[in-house]
């Protein structure tokens, strides 16, 4: 994937969603990293590889109810999560005794979270004060002072805002701000006319009542404000691109003088915001997206102040409602049930969990990496990214569509790449996040307001290059353009997708052709206009820019023909960047695994040979079971395709895959020459 920015649902499904109930502990024995008995071979493997592979696991492994979905990464997740559970209780027992201040801090975290009383018997009163607060306000200057104050205390409404690598000098931190502040996933949400995108909104409406009831409101008063919410959402909906229309990174890039972004937005001072949310001497910013302030600003006047008044009022209980008592909790749950499908909430010690993970993440990494990543691990994870690099190089060199200048260019931006695997050399400092025992939501308002000052912090500095933007524990991978690398946490780089002691297949077909993924996206349709420093330049003469688009354009439209539910297509043009990265990733991991097979021994194992073990690995990590509610929100908002496409997809463009099972002509996993994708 490559690193993006979250928005508020996204953060709220985290929270209620990432976990349920415990399945197994992490074992030894990692295990056979490829299980015949997770195959159904009533499917042909050149008919449907995806089921061939994975369709005895998918018949036995149906979605828990406390989950969206349930996949090889979700059961990683799990065993991961028994590892952190067991750190975090042992810190809380430890918490008053220890003299280490990073046990200390996340053991109180943990137990004042766990204090379901607490949270019980505090109700809505941590939000009492800024609620009056917003209640006061009498004019749009006032309103503009709180919503500065809201971004300061990390329940940041109405607009995105944070600070980021300048994108034509990446060597700089800069501020920037960015369309948002809708309820619902995305502008998607709010303009469709079909039967299901109305169904939503009308329980939006009904749910932000609900919240609204639970702060004390009447019943007629909370209706009443919460459509008010709804038709100012729908304004901000109006005004922002869509998802596809965000992939465009030159679009993104909009530098202004704060007089110039006061032009944009006459009613709104972005010298007064700014000094709010506690920033000095900033002269600019990068506006994102300018029409969507341009109209923002000019609701501003527009709109009743009394709306703009309820919109920040849910904007904060919306955002605070996971810290407070169950009446919220469960509110909240069961709007994005709706969304997601979940059918059960995760327990407490759960959501517990990743709210300690995303607030002290390195704290708890550093206990995580002692007991499950070795150096051997790491070790190995490096020698598979040299090969794999090298691949990447071979291609480029051998593209006969690529000029010897853009050539030039590609190999020095791979030259150029970073990877980062398992862990920080420096861990985080927390010494100035105040965590003390007492209400939870005094602590996790106090941890937002910390990170906003953290994030803030790093405005006209240097970039720090050495900074991680997942935790240790995440089963996930990044690749970031403007820094121009790649970043692997310790848990992903666990069983079943990689070990040490699996064979080279396993490997290459688990987490190589991963790794090929994130390495190729500096070279997707977006990437490739970063240069080797992470500058956005255009470095392609025409003709290879132009060469380029014409073979990704066949990745589109093979991925426009997949539908999803009997009703809903892949965007080709949104999952467009990751369905080339699946594409060159499992090119990329093929070629280096018969590197580092040349000279020895390839004894077929549960009668398959290496090359097949290779698709088998890469297919077996991508199967899941997905509920229709989060298929379609998924559709909507992911860039990834679902999972069934990203094996089928890829594969049926490979020749190698064609030889390893001897799929012909005519086969459904063989694509016809005159289409056939192929962009190294």
């Amino acid at each position: 994937m490559r690193l993006l920015n979250t928005r508020l649902i996204t953060a709220l499904l985290v929270h209620f969603l990432a976990a349920g109930a415990v399945t197994a502990q992490a074992p030894a024995n990692p295990g056979p990293p490829i299980k015949v008995s997770d195959l159904n071979r009533s499917y042909g493997a050149c008919t449907d590889f995806y089921r061939f592979s994975g369709g005895g696991w998918l018949a036995s492994n149906p979605v828990p109810a406390a989950f969206a979905s349930w996949s090889p990464f979700t059961e990683l997740t799990e065993r991961n999560n028994l590892v952190l559970r067991d750190v975090l209780e042992t810190a809380a027992r430890n918490a008053n005794t220890t003299s280490d201040p990073n046990t200390k801090k996340l053991g109180t975290f943990y137990a004042s979270c766990m204090d379901s009383t607490a949270a019980e018997l505090a109700g809505a009163k941590p939000l009492e004060s800024e609620l009056s607060r917003i209640a006061a306000i009498t004019t749009v200057p006032q309103l503009a002072a709180q919503i500065g104050r809201l971004h300061a205390l990390g329940l940041g409404s109405f607009f995105g805002f944070g600070s980021a690598q300048d994108a034509k000098d990446s060597k700089l931190v800069i501020v920037s701000a960015s369309q948002g502040g809708l309820g619902l996933p995305n502008r998607e949400y709010y303009t469709k006319a079909d039967e299901a995108s109305e169904r939503l909104r009308r329980e939006y409406v009904a749910h932000a009542g609900r919240l609204f009831e639970l702060v004390g409101q009447s019943s007629e008063v909370a209706r009443s404000n919460a459509t008010k919410v709804m038709a100012l959402e729908v304004i901000l909906a109006n005004a922002s691109k869509t998802p596809v229309q965000l992939r465009d990174p030159n679009a993104r890039y909009n530098p202004m003088t704060i007089a110039q972004a006061n032009a944009l937005t006459p009613a709104f001072d972005w010298s007064a915001f700014i000094s709010a949310v506690g920033l000095t001497g900033v002269n600019g910013l990068n506006v994102a997206q300018p029409d969507f302030f341009r109209a923002a600003g000019k609701a501003l006047t527009e709109v009743p102040l009394d709306d703009w008044k309820a919109y920040l009022a849910l904007r904060v209980i919306q955002r605070a409602a996971p810290l407070l008592s169950s009446s919220f909790v469960n509110e909240g749950f069961a709007f994005t049930s709706k969304l997601s499908g979940a059918r059960q909430m995760q327990p407490r010690w759960r959501r517990c969990l990743n709210a300690t993970d995303g607030t002290l993440g390195d704290a708890l990494g550093q206990e995580y990496v002692k007991v499950a990543f070795t150096p051997a691990a790491k070790a190995k994870a490096m020698e598979m990214i040299a090969n794999l690099r090298a691949a990447m190089g071979v291609r480029i060199g051998k593209a006969s569509w690529m000029s010897e200048a853009t050539r030039r260019q590609a190999l020095q931006k791979l030259a150029s790449f970073n990877s980062k695997i398992g862990y920080p050399d420096t861990w985080r400092d927390y010494s100035a996040l105040s965590v003390q025992p007492g209400p939870y939501a005094v602590n996790a308002l106090a941890a937002r307001e910390f990170e906003v000052k953290r994030n803030l912090a790093k405005v006209s500095k240097p970039v720090d290059r050495n900074e991680w933007f997942m935790t240790p524990p995440t089963v996930n991978a990044y690749y970031s353009p403007p820094l121009n690398e790649i970043a692997f946490p310790a848990g992903r780089l666990q069983p079943p997708f990689f070990h040490p002691s699996f064979d080279e297949a396993a490997n290459y077909g688990g987490i190589g052709a991963t790794i090929g993924h994130e390495l190729s996206h500096g070279f997707d349709d977006s990437g490739r206009q970063y240069d080797a420093q992470g500058n956005l330049r255009d470095w392609w003469t025409p003709e290879d820019a132009r060469g380029y688009t014409e073979r990704a354009a066949i990745v589109e439209q093979q991925y426009n023909g997949y539908t999803v539910l009997d009703s809903l297509h892949v965007s080709g043009k949104l999952t467009l960047g990751e369905n080339l990265a699946d594409l060159v990733g499992v090119s990329l991991a093929y070629d280096a695994l018969q590197k580092a097979l040349a000279g020895k021994p390839r004894p077929l194992i549960d009668g398959f040979t290496p090359e097949q073990r290779f698709f088998l690995g890469w297919a077996q990590a991508r199967r899941g079971n997905v509920r229709p509610e989060q298929a379609r929100l998924l559709i909507q908002t992911d860039s990834h395709a679902p999972g069934e496409y990203r094996v089928n997809g890829p594969l049926s463009n490979m020749p190698e895959f064609a030889a390893a099972f001897a799929c012909k002509q005519g086969d459904k996993m063989v694509r016809p020459e005159t289409i056939r994708a192929r962009i190294w």
